[in-house]
């Protein structure tokens, strides 16, 4: 007959229940208190979020209408600078509010309540759904008012947008530590993302390009990610310079070496 479990060998899963509450409600004040200050206290709060690519698309589209037939892919503007601009903006947009947890919650950190995950997942977790939703309000907008002739592949496309904030989250968590640990380091990294919003495949195709300009580019994984995008949206577009594990590599290296130097590290950088 087989005996009950004894209370010492039900103890380790309760007490992790007990840890992990006090950290939900951390990440859900932090949350709470993100919402607030983003997008309370703006006139339109959450419509900026949607208006802000719209009239980027916009002003892309009308650009290009002028100077070309027809986009690179497709036969609509707004569609193909959208597909290109959107998962560049989750990126941009996820690091860079992951990069500043840190700093943004410096006060909430000093209490033992709040650790520096549940500050970093918050950020992350709420720009990242924020930026989805936009996404699929912008995405299927221009798929609902123009005729696109796509048939947009659901799988493909939350692959793509999964690629996207994974890179975010990696790449965001390293630049928290870099941020701390260097000042200067923000000041470059804004230098840097500059060109990026030139050379992501955003205005083009990676295909169209010569060889060995398109050999440099593969090394930045938003090519990757914008192209597998594409791929999700264009049946007919087969993008064979796509490579998944790329990315998820690049995100992944980036996210252990920042949790690491965090993990270790974060109190005493706070503290200076």
């Amino acid at each position: 007959m087989a005996r009950p479990p004894s209370p010492a060998s039900e103890a380790p899963p309760r007490a992790r229940v007990r840890r992990a509450r006090p950290a939900l409600r951390a990440i859900l004040a932090l949350v709470l208190r993100e919402m607030s200050a983003t997008y309370g206290r703006s006139p339109g709060g959450y419509v900026w979020a949607i208006l802000e690519p719209i009239g980027g698309i916009a002003l892309l589209s009308l650009v290009f209408a002028l100077t070309f037939h027809a986009p690179p892919l497709g036969v609509n503007f707004p569609l193909f600078y959208a597909t290109g601009l959107l998962p560049f903006m989750l990126f941009s947009d996820v690091q860079g509010k992951v990069a500043n947890a840190l700093n943004y919650s410096r006060a909430l950190l000093a209490y033992p309540a709040v650790n520096f995950l549940d500050a970093l997942i918050a950020r992350f977790a709420l720009n990242t759904l924020t930026k989805i939703v936009v996404s699929y309000v912008v995405l299927g907008g221009c798929i609902l008012l123009f005729e696109t002739r796509t048939t947009p592949d659901p799988v493909i496309i939350l692959e793509a947008y999964g690629l996207a904030a994974l890179l975010a989250l990696g790449v965001g968590v390293l630049n928290a530590y870099l941020f701390l640990r260097f000042p200067l380091w923000q000041h470059v990294w804004s230098i840097i993302m500059r060109p990026m919003f030139l050379i992501s495949g955003i205005f083009f195709l990676i295909d169209s390009l010569p060889r060995w300009i398109a050999d440099w580019l593969w090394f930045n994984p938003l090519i990757h990610v914008i192209g597998r995008l594409r791929a999700g949206f264009y049946g007919t577009y087969r993008p064979d310079y796509i490579s998944q594990p790329y990315v998820v590599g690049v995100a992944l290296v980036c996210l252990l070496l920042g949790l690491l130097f965090l993990g270790r590290t974060y109190r005493d950088l706070l503290a200076r």
